[in-house]
């Protein structure tokens, strides 16, 4: 976002104001007194991402660091947010079934290998774009973070970094995230800039063919006065450089499940197709030659389907019957709710808005903190369950309660 007027963290009159607008949203009705004196009062006392202890802990932090209309873009969700809370209180759903008396007394290993990525941890960070709206390390620190930490990378097409610097800062390959635009040479040109730089595999989304309705990002735009139109649109975005993007759009609504064939005349990474929700469109992606799947609802930013990504997981998983591989996200905020999907049949799980607050809060250091915390997180719950590697989390150690926890009961969640 272009600083025509530039924000100023230091106005804490401005922020606090901010703050109790955002509390008091209806849009944002969840909010208990609790979380609203941790809102107002730890973005100020953390000052070393050290102190803190969970992701709620740094959000709130990044809510106090980051730009109003930034913000509100990472919190928003679709319509009335409906898919957004079901994101969360669909976890709630699921419930742990831990075995004792079992040797975990080794180290726990939860490495993973997935389509040829290995990584230290099934925690995946996300595609998000305009990281460079919450820090200036942007991509870049959130690369280093990952290589730093050894977790696995998925770059969007609209990263506010180059993905040759990005992947340059891995120091390993990544993954693309592509938005195909609706002219296919130019999708062409950005499958082999991606495999030219290094990227494995391509993910292509395909949940957004008819636009959103993001209205708490709009509600909270209003309370920032600055310039958007320079940056947040395409060929503002480092990925189009050398691109005439005048007229083109990032989504081409007519596309149908031969693009994969098409996708794989065009470069050999690997084909990912991510923002599928139902078992019959996992079906479909298998039969037309998809390489694996990222079940996702965009972190709630595409349909307000009212379905969390983890109550779709199990359909998906039986559609797919170990084909190939499944990653899903939306809403994973605890070691407890990574070990959910592992148990429910996910091949990894992939995290956004957690480090993107660990990236606004306190930049690289952020992000490394979110990761070593939901990395501890999972090796106590995985050594509480009797689980001592990530193969031996099986669909027997979770159960369907057949109801969700009210968002609202969460604890210490801030949305």
């Amino acid at each position: 976002m272009s600083s025509r007027t530039p924000f100023q963290p230091g106005r804490q009159q401005y922020r606090r104001d901010f703050l109790k607008f955002l509390a008091g949203s209806p849009l944002l009705t969840s909010f208990s007194a609790f979380t609203q004196e941790i809102e107002e009062t730890l973005g100020e006392r953390l000052t070393n991402p050290d102190q803190v202890i969970n992701v709620f802990e740094m959000e709130a932090v990044a809510r106090e660091k980051v730009a109003p209309a930034h913000f509100g873009y990472l919190i928003s969700g679709v319509d009335s947010d409906t898919t957004l809370r079901a994101n969360r209180e669909g976890y709630t759903r699921f419930q742990i079934l831990p075995r004792r008396l079992v040797d975990v007394s080794g180290p726990t290993d939860m490495s993973v290998n997935v389509l040829g990525a290995e990584a230290r941890s099934p925690i995946f960070l996300s595609p998000v774009g305009s990281t460079g709206g919450f820090h200036s390390d942007a991509d870049v620190g959130v690369a280093r973070a990952a290589a730093a930490k050894n977790h696995h990378m998925i770059l969007s097409t609209q990263a506010s970094s180059p993905i040759e610097e990005v992947i340059e800062a891995r120091d390993a390959p990544i993954w693309f995230q592509l938005y195909s635009t609706n002219r296919w040479e130019y999708t062409e040109a950005l499958l082999r800039r991606a495999e030219a730089a290094g990227c494995t595999a391509v993910c292509l989304t395909v949940d957004l063919p008819g636009g959103r309705n993001t209205e708490t990002s709009a509600v909270l735009a209003r309370e920032d006065d600055r310039f958007c139109e320079e940056c947040h649109y395409g060929e503002a975005k480092p990925i189009f450089d050398g691109l005439d993007m005048q007229g083109v759009g990032l989504v081409d609504s007519s596309l149908t499940w031969e693009v994969i064939g098409r996708m794989k005349e065009v470069t050999d990474m690997k084909v990912i197709i991510k923002g599928i929700e139902v078992g019959a469109d996992a079906a479909l992606a298998v039969q037309y030659g998809a390489d694996g799947i990222i079940l996702s609802n965009h972190g709630a930013r595409a349909t307000d389907t009212g379905r969390g990504t983890i109550e779709c997981l199990p359909e998906v998983i039986s559609a797919v019957n170990g084909r190939i591989p499944v990653i899903v996200d939306g809403g994973i905020r605890r070691g407890t709710d990574v070990y959910k999907a592992l148990a429910l049949g996910a091949s990894a799980v992939g995290i956004g808005r957690p480090y993107c607050w660990g990236l606004g809060a306190f930049g690289q250091a952020g992000v490394e903190r979110v990761l070593d915390l939901l990395y501890r997180e999972l090796a106590i719950t995985m050594r509480g369950s009797g689980t001592p590697s990530i193969a031996h989390i099986t669909p027997d150690y979770v159960q369907d309660a057949g109801y969700r926890v009210p968002r609202g009961t969460l604890g210490r969640e801030l949305i």
